[in-house]
């Protein structure tokens, strides 16, 4: 699975940290098409938005050398050959073009194809899927919102997962009841009851 964060780009995934003291650094993957990553070959580094102004537009890089490391791949890119260099690309979206994206095989789904499709427990509609996120989990997060601004925390995990069609633009899924309840973040005006609640059992 990859995800995407440009039209003309897939991010095959995300540099986390600095790894030594040569350049190197350790990045999330968001593939996991077997060998996806080879010393060689070219990659865009797009600084996460907020450093855009910082950092320029995308920065195409070389990759030297790379090797796996505690669930992260570390990555030695041709001419960062400094921690200092290294921290640059914190936060980078590694990129490739989206013509250069790997095949898949039957039955799997690029991630940046399911941003824009609406997701349906059984028959009923949750909501159109924002964002895709990776973190500790095995499974992604999908980030899904509502028709009201509801956001929803849904793993796409294959466990929950019923069908995924990207023509129609709807991903099925079987979700055991209560779990949207349980991973749906508080809104504004329910963090506020509930600090309101806490007040009220304080002075009480």
């Amino acid at each position: 699975m990859s995800a995407d964060t440009s039209g003309d780009f897939i991010t095959l995934a995300r540099v986390v940290k600095t790894q030594g003291r040569h350049g190197e650094v350790g990045a999330e993957m968001h593939s996991d098409v077997p060998g996806r990553f080879a010393e060689g070959m070219k990659l865009f580094a797009l600084p996460k938005a907020q450093d855009l102004k910082i950092q320029g537009p995308r920065r195409e890089l070389e990759v030297e050398d790379l090797w796996p490391h505690k669930g992260l791949v570390v990555l030695k890119f041709r001419g960062v050959d400094s921690m200092n260099d290294a921290e640059l690309l914190i936060g980078c979206e590694l990129q490739v073009p989206r013509g250069e994206r790997a095949d898949l095989e039957p039955g799997w789904t690029y991630v940046s194809d399911l941003i824009g499709c609406t997701v349906l427990d059984h028959a009923r509609e949750i909501g159109r899927i924002e964002d895709v996120q990776f973190g500790a989990g095995e499974a992604p997060l999908l980030i899904v919102a509502n028709s009201a601004g509801k956001k929803f925390d849904v793993p796409f995990a294959e466990a929950y997962l019923e069908g995924v069609n990207i023509a129609q633009q709807q991903v099925r899924m079987n979700l055991p009841e209560g779990m949207l309840e349980l991973n749906a973040p508080l809104t504004a005006e329910e963090k506020q009851e509930q600090q309101s609640e806490r007040t009220k059992k304080k002075s009480g």
